[in-house]
Parts: C-alpha cells; structure tokens; sequence
C-alpha cells in the first residue's frame, strides 16, 4: 500500500465541489440533450437536487448508488434564502426586487420550490431507503456535522469500499473528513471567488453550515408551523418529525 498523503492530492483543494461533482440538471444536462458521459471520468460520482421520481428509469434501475442527504427543512429553508439573495435569484422577474421572508416561508411550506415540496422530496428518498437499503443510503445533515467520521465510514461500507485496518491505523477516515468538512472548504481560495456555471458565486454555497440557524431568522409562529406541518406531511411515512429536526 502507498502512503499517500490525500491532502495533497484532492480536486478539492483547487475545484469547488460542484466542478468536481457535476450536477446534473445544472451542469451536465444544462444545454446538452444527451451530453457524452464516457468523457467523465471514473469512478463517476454526480450530484442532483431532483426529487427520486422525476429521476430517469435508468437511474433507479441501474447498478449505481444514491446517497440522500436530508436536512431539517427549517435550516433547509433559511439556507436556500440566504444562498437565493446573494445570487439575487429572481430578481429579474421581480423589477429588482426580492421575495420578503413571510412570502417566501409561506411559498416553501405551500410546496413553492424549484424541487417541489420538501416533504415529498424527503419521502420520495426514504421511502427508496427502505424498500432497497442497499442501493439508497439515507443520511441527516444534522448526524454528519455530528459524527462525521462514522458517516463517512458508513459511506465507505455502502459504496462497497471499507476501510482496511491499515488505512484505520493511519488516520485515513480523520484525513477525508478534515479534507471535506465545511470549515476547510470554505477557508480555501478557490471557494472564496469565481463562480459556478458564470452565475452563482462559490463563496454563496459556504455560509454557515450550521445546525439550529433557523432560530435565527424565524419567528415562534413560524417554527409552529413548520413543526405541524412536518408532523402531518411525514405521517405514516416511518419518519417523524423528531427524526428529521434534531
């Protein structure tokens, strides 16, 4: 086995994440019908925010793995806004103007969002958990900020790839996740200018990455509401709203 230091060798030290992971609706499908897949290098490992049944049939029903990374959509919800008004998303159709916050909370519990309604979006993707834990492996935010090198030896098992005792013993799974963790991508100079796709700045996708920002911006009637509504959208989903907000 070579000892190979990852820190020196990572994309992500020079990339931003969205260029090292194409997006597929907003990258490789942009302006291409059909774009050649075969030029991307392998093992290939895309990104996407579409909701799991508006993904094609050959997605599902290929050998490929789908990692889910659900968040508590309060955060969810605050994170998209901030993200929203530093690229001044909409304000062409608005005459330069933005959505305030009560429009813009009520349009996202009404299912107003560029992916559909959030609950959907999280039951679409646990319930292709459940019915094949092998190929879609569900995830929390909140468990990653947590833990995260128990994730990402969770990932490493669901990819049909664990840690070997050696890579254990040297530090690997602390390497990657000091690599990857939100305070080092957001402190390197490749994600604090430029742009993805000309449009969005690389510094809009590292705000915070906070759990519990939400409290920050929202009122008490607000969170009610949004508590209530989860309660009543995840019933008999197996998901509770304890799972999906703590």
């Amino acid at each position: 086995m070579c000892n190979i230091d990852t820190t020196q060798i990572s994309p992500l030290l020079t990339s931003n994440p969205h260029k090292v992971v194409p997006h597929l609706e907003l990258n490789l499908y942009l302006n291409q019908e059909n774009p050649d897949l075969e030029q991307t290098s392998t093992p290939r490992i895309f990104s996407t925010h579409m909701p799991f049944h508006a993904l094609p049939t050959s997605i599902p029903e290929s050998g490929c793995k789908i990692i889910y990374i659900c968040r508590n959509p309060m955060d969810q919800f605050i994170s998209f806004r901030h993200f929203s008004l530093d690229n001044k998303f909409g304000e062409e159709d608005r005459h330069g103007g933005h959505v305030e916050l009560d429009e813009a909370f009520d349009m996202f519990c009404d299912g107003v969002h560029l992916y559909g309604p959030f609950y959907e979006h999280i039951i679409g993707y646990w319930d292709a958990h459940l019915k094949n834990p092998d190929k879609v492996l569900f995830l929390k935010y909140e468990d990653l900020k947590d833990n995260i090198g128990l994730h990402v030896r969770k990932i490493a098992e669901f990819m049909g790839c664990p840690f070997s005792p050696e890579e254990e013993k040297r530090g690997l799974v602390e390497e990657i996740s000091r690599v990857c963790s939100f305070d080092n991508l957001k402190n390197l100079e490749v994600n604090k200018s430029g742009s993805f796709n000309g449009r969005v700045n690389n510094s809009s996708f590292f705000r915070k990455g906070e759990v519990g920002d939400w409290a920050n911006h929202l009122t008490p009637a607000m969170a009610e509401r949004m508590e209530k509504l989860i309660k009543t959208k995840l019933q008999g989903s197996g998901l509770t709203h304890d799972n999906i907000v703590s």
